[in-house]
């Protein structure tokens, strides 16, 4: 019977990881086990990183919003509670955006929230 070489597979899967590990720092990219590891690892960061992207994104909305609220005379929880009870209904990133770029907007959404700081909140039965 005939040896079947498996070089080529072997080559292939070698050529995947070497690929994965282009622009890794000395060894890591260019020798197979040491490549295999960091690019397990890079691709475990990776996952985990893009779920962090969001919090942090998150995070850096709430701190614009809170600056410009602050400035306004009002507290970030209570712009809030006042959009919910006014039921004007902006996600964080368009009020961060509006913080930003057009801050005569976002006046007149602060003062619509303080108006009806004090109402109450609509019970959805």
């Amino acid at each position: 019977m005939v040896r079947i070489s498996s070089a080529g597979a072997s080559r292939k899967r070698k050529k995947k990881v070497f690929r994965q590990a282009k622009g890794q720092f000395g060894q890591r990219k260019n020798r197979f086990k040491q490549a295999i590891r960091s690019v397990i690892k890079g691709m475990a960061y990776s996952y985990r990183d893009r779920k962090v992207k969001k919090r942090e994104f998150r995070a850096l909305w709430i701190i614009r919003i809170n600056a410009a609220c602050r400035e306004e005379g009002i507290s970030y929880s209570r712009f809030i509670y006042g959009l919910i009870n006014a039921s004007i209904e902006i996600d964080r990133k368009m009020l961060a955006e509006l913080a930003v770029s057009s801050p005569e907007v976002f006046q007149e959404i602060v003062k619509k929230a303080k108006e009806n700081q004090c109402a109450k909140i609509p019970v959805e039965a």
